[in-house]
């Protein structure tokens, strides 16, 4: 047990800063019992947008990044403040990696079942061989909260997918394209959440299933968070074992990271297929499992 944890005078002083924006200035709902958790149990916890210019946050014993999803249009600049933020969880290398999905190509090249990728850069022309059927997904490969992404069917909806993949380039943004893995409209999607035991490792949480969200084209920002069908899921084996092996695949080792979100579905052959692997300001459903809330809010206490 750490001072901060056994001592109660020197808990009382400890300060810490759950990072959000002005889209949630109260924080997303989903972390409201880990706010008051911390603070029942003698922590000053205060909410702050992390673009707000009179912040201090050298002031605060640890900085948790938890919902600052406007960040997208601003990648670079959210970079940049990670990097002058100390004692920032998860830690600013983190963030550079992963706020660009272009580490998927890391973790296919490392072994891991990810989801076929192509990406489109901007100025580089399509670089892909347009496929005459199927259904497939453009999103960006920057985003938060699924903006900006859609389900195409070919060939059908083919000049519609392309006119995306249009708009995302010229507007000087990647654009993926993934096939359309139809295991989520029955599986439904897979989280496993995974968030420090008592000593300090990375390791299994909880997990939810996801039902399916992307219904057809983009057509602008809708909000998908009201969609959205969260359940609580007991993962197979094969979902804990591709979550451990994407741990794995880190930059810097998983066990210096306060939480980690490996999304997954089943492939063409019933396997899981990584989605994406989200470490940066990932929703951690902690109203889902009865134990997500204490144990997080442990592993704060034990950092300080």
């Amino acid at each position: 047990m750490t001072r901060a944890q056994s001592d109660p005078a020197t808990r009382e002083r400890s300060r810490v800063a759950l990072v959000t924006c002005d889209l949630f200035p109260d924080l997303y709902e989903d972390d409201h019992p880990l706010r008051d958790r911390l603070r029942a149990g003698g922590v000053e916890v205060d909410v702050v947008t992390w673009d707000d210019p009179r912040a201090d946050w050298a002031s605060y014993d640890l900085v948790v990044i938890r919902s600052p999803w406007d960040y997208p249009a601003r990648r670079d600049e959210f970079v940049a403040w990670a990097a002058r933020v100390p004692r920032l969880l998860n830690p600013a290398d983190i963030i550079a990696w992963n706020t660009d999905k272009h580490y998927l190509r890391e973790l296919a090249a490392a072994g891991i079942p990810v989801t076929p990728t192509e990406f489109i850069e901007p100025g580089e022309g399509l670089g892909w061989s347009v496929p005459e059927s199927g259904e497939w997904v453009v999103k960006p490969a920057i985003s938060a909260g699924s903006r900006d992404t859609g389900r195409y069917a070919f060939p059908a909806e083919r000049e519609l997918a392309l006119a995306h993949i249009a708009r995302l380039t010229g507007a000087g943004r990647t654009a993926m394209v993934q096939p359309y893995l139809h295991a989520v409209d029955t599986a439904g999607e897979t989280a496993v959440l995974c968030t420090p035991d008592s000593t300090g490792k990375l390791s299994f949480s909880h997990s939810i299933r996801k039902g399916p969200m992307l219904t057809g084209p983009d057509v602008g920002e809708i909000d998908l968070a009201s969609l959205e069908k969260i359940d609580p899921r007991d993962p197979t084996d094969a979902e804990l074992a591709l979550a451990a092996r994407a741990l794995e695949t880190i930059p810097g080792g998983a066990d210096r990271l306060l939480y980690a979100r490996v999304d997954m579905i089943p492939g063409p052959d019933g396997s899981p297929m990584l989605v994406e692997l989200e470490l940066a300001e990932p929703s951690l459903f902690l109203s889902h499992a009865d134990n997500a809330t204490p144990r997080l809010a442990a592993a704060i206490l034990a950092r300080l």
